[in-house]
């Protein structure tokens, strides 16, 4: 955690919050905060400050938040559509692609996602957004993603990818292409990364008719969660 994110019900009055739970063991046993210690602390959607302990109490500390002055640093252009993984592994990359400024997450189905995937605990609201914090934290960051899940690919791909692309690079990552992923323009990607077994046939030759431009990212295969922030990397 390299900044406290701080949310409206954690105000007590105009500067002062009062934070428990996690946010407060990590300054007491992680920081080893004591009264008067300044911290680093952001207010979710909004901007970056300073904090000054004033109190450390049994099970909270208050913070007396200054003038939060300084902007988050700058998103991404990129729309990242991704395979449903397997839970681990999905939290591990909500958390890297936040961490990294991905502001607009779509989960989509593919032929090759397990079903049981759709019925995990981690898909839960309260989950995903335990894990968008958790990479805001690490990025001292405090814009919050949107995430959708989109458990239907052909209608997805038919009806609403076509409204998202427009004015757009887009590209799907598939093993065997000749054509290498490019950097991103001024006017954004969108980017397409399929499950671990690949994408069916089908989905490729659907997506390339809805104007998806297939890429190679090498001759090596690499793990899911390695594969997204290697793109990002090369696109930006």
């Amino acid at each position: 955690m390299n900044m406290i994110l701080l949310f409206e019900d954690d105000f007590v009055s105009t500067q002062k919050v009062r934070l428990s739970g996690r946010r407060f063991e990590h300054v007491k046993d992680i920081l080893k905060a004591t009264q008067g210690k300044e911290l680093t602390v952001g207010q979710v959607n909004g901007k970056i400050g300073r904090g000054k302990v004033l109190e450390l109490g049994k099970d909270y500390v208050d913070i007396d938040v200054e003038n939060a002055s300084c902007l988050p640093p700058a998103s991404l252009n990129i729309t990242l559509i991704m395979a449903m993984p397997r839970p681990p592994m999905f939290r591990r990359t909500l958390q890297c692609v936040t961490s990294l400024g991905v502001k607009k997450i779509i989960i989509l189905n593919f032929s090759r996602v397990e079903k049981s995937f759709w019925q995990s605990s981690t898909l839960r609201p309260e989950s995903i957004r335990e894990d968008l914090i958790l990479g805001l934290e690490q990025a001292k960051d405090t814009i919050l993603p949107e995430v959708i899940l989109e458990k239907a690919f052909k209608p997805f791909v038919e009806d609403e990818l076509p409204k998202l692309i427009q004015d757009k690079k887009a590209f799907v990552a598939h093993p065997g292409e000749e054509k290498a992923l490019p950097k991103a323009n001024h006017k954004g990607v969108v980017l397409i990364i399929g499950p671990e077994g690949g994408l069916v046939d089908y989905e490729v030759e659907l997506l390339k008719s809805k104007g998806i431009q297939a890429v190679s990212l090498g001759d090596r295969i690499v793990r899911f969660e390695n594969v997204i922030p290697y793109c990002i990397g090369k696109l930006f």
